[in-house]
């Protein structure tokens, strides 16, 4: 899709620079997902049955790694004094 564009602007150019020749624009055939060149239909990809389980068996331990390596990085930059939360900053009223 993007080389189709650049083509369309590339042919433009040229044919805004030469004006005496006449170019015609290079189209490139548009991929198909779901047919073949012939127009014959390509067949159902094998779909993995991963449901409710494999998600949750995902995101648990994406979320917990991710709040170790953010715990563990708070606690760095409060020892080194780099961040330090301070308590004026809140403010209640």
């Amino acid at each position: 899709m993007v080389l189709a564009r650049v083509f369309r602007v590339v042919g433009r150019s040229t044919l805004l620079d030469s004006s005496l020749q006449q170019q015609q624009l290079v189209r490139l055939p548009l991929r198909r997902k779901y047919t073949y060149r012939s127009g014959a239909l390509k067949p159902m990809p094998e779909i993995t049955p991963f449901g409710l389980v494999g998600v949750i068996c995902t995101v648990i331990p994406g979320l917990l790694i991710g709040a170790t390596i953010s715990k563990n990085m708070a606690n760095f930059l409060e020892e080194n004094d780099l961040f330090v939360p301070s308590d004026d900053d809140d403010d209640d009223d």
